[in-house]
């Protein structure tokens, strides 16, 4: 019986254990079969995508910000129009911010008039220098 880590999960058993039986078989195989599978897999090297690795040519200061430069000068639509992405995303999401805060303090005063509306004091006490006076002197007490 074999004892297996803790840390390694089934299906990592379970690919060592198939890679394990194909390796086993595939010395017993006919040679026009071998030929084959040879010829198949340099067909699948052959059609592989081959992934291009850029490295940055340079790193550019300036103050407190630094930026890399990657050495090509691809200047097509898409790159000019993917580069205002955020930017245009940053204005409309400061827009909506705005717009929300204009809507918030709209409702506030809505409600403060709703309030003074709705009291029994007419508005008018308001603005009047002696209700300020009433005001003051009703607090001391």
């Amino acid at each position: 019986m074999k004892t297996f880590d803790s840390t390694e999960s089934y299906q990592d058993r379970l690919g060592r254990n198939i890679a394990l039986r194909l390796t086993d078989s595939t010395q017993n195989l006919p040679n026009d079969i071998s030929e084959r599978l040879k010829a198949a897999r340099m067909q699948a090297l052959a059609k592989r995508k081959v992934v291009k690795l850029q490295t940055a040519s340079g790193v550019n200061t300036n103050g407190g910000a630094a930026t890399l430069n990657m050495g090509g000068s691809d200047n097509s639509l898409w790159t000019r129009l993917g580069s205002f992405i955020p930017l245009v995303a940053l204005v409309v999401g400061l827009l909506a911010i705005a717009v929300i805060q204009e809507q918030r303090r709209v409702d506030e005063i809505a409600e403060v008039d709703i309030e003074l509306l709705a009291d029994e004091l007419p508005p008018a006490a308001y603005t009047d220098p002696g209700f300020l006076h009433y005001l003051n002197a009703n607090r001391r007490d």
